[in-house]
């Protein structure tokens, strides 16, 4: 590929990745500065789920799927790429101005003591809450990505006529959402929040093309 093919492809869609600037100079301040959460996230459901500190690992698996999503739409499919990155930095946007308006947070995190295991899972996880506090949870940012990348994914050239890559997406983001709730970083709430943040897109970006294709 010469220079000025690749200059093509950068601009101007490149520049849309300037957001994590933006979004992690917000995200973090929020985290500081919202010590003392007004609403407290909660569910019945979220007493019947077990805290499994080996969800930890699909958890993180996030920035994995992340970078791979977005490379590869950027570099293959344009359109869907461009799609994604309106639907998950608008979600992430609206969640941020949400934690503003309404802050929230969790009391559902165990302790490690209470946990009473020493594994390397247990480990990482108690490196997790250290980082992150246990505010600003609803809605999930972590479900909302997840699903922003499976469905820009799964509706992308790169699997048009791969089924099983269009369930191996959908498989890894569905991991993530129950790694969320399985650590105890969200409550089932706040998976149900994000997800709808994806679900609004759909009709917007998807509907046509499921007639079509009918």
């Amino acid at each position: 590929m010469n220079t000025r093919s690749l200059r093509s492809r950068l601009k101007p869609h490149l520049w849309f990745q300037a957001y994590w600037v933006v979004y992690l100079v917000w995200f973090f301040w929020l985290d500081l500065t919202i010590t003392d959460p007004k609403y407290i996230i909660h569910s019945p459901i979220d007493d019947f789920i077990p805290f499994n500190e080996w969800f930890v690992f699909p958890y993180c698996s996030w920035f994995l799927l992340l970078a791979a999503v977005t490379a590869l739409l950027w570099w293959n499919d344009t359109e869907s790429y461009d799609k994604l990155c309106l639907m998950m930095f608008s979600g992430m946007t609206f969640c941020l101005i949400l934690y503003m308006v309404l802050p929230n947070g969790l009391d559902i995190r165990p302790t490690a003591e209470a946990v009473g295991r020493d594994n390397i899972a247990m480990q990482i996880m108690q490196l997790l809450w250290k980082a992150d506090a246990s505010v600003n949870v609803c809605p999930s940012i972590h479900c909302q990505s997840s699903g922003c990348m499976a469905l820009a994914f799964s509706q992308s050239r790169l699997a048009k006529g791969r089924p099983g890559l269009k369930v191996l997406a959908w498989v890894w983001a569905a991991l993530i959402c129950a790694s969320t709730v399985f650590t105890k970083q969200h409550s089932i709430l706040d998976v149900v929040c994000g997800l709808a943040l994806v679900a609004v897109w759909v009709p917007v970006f998807y509907a046509k093309k499921t007639k079509k294709a009918a």
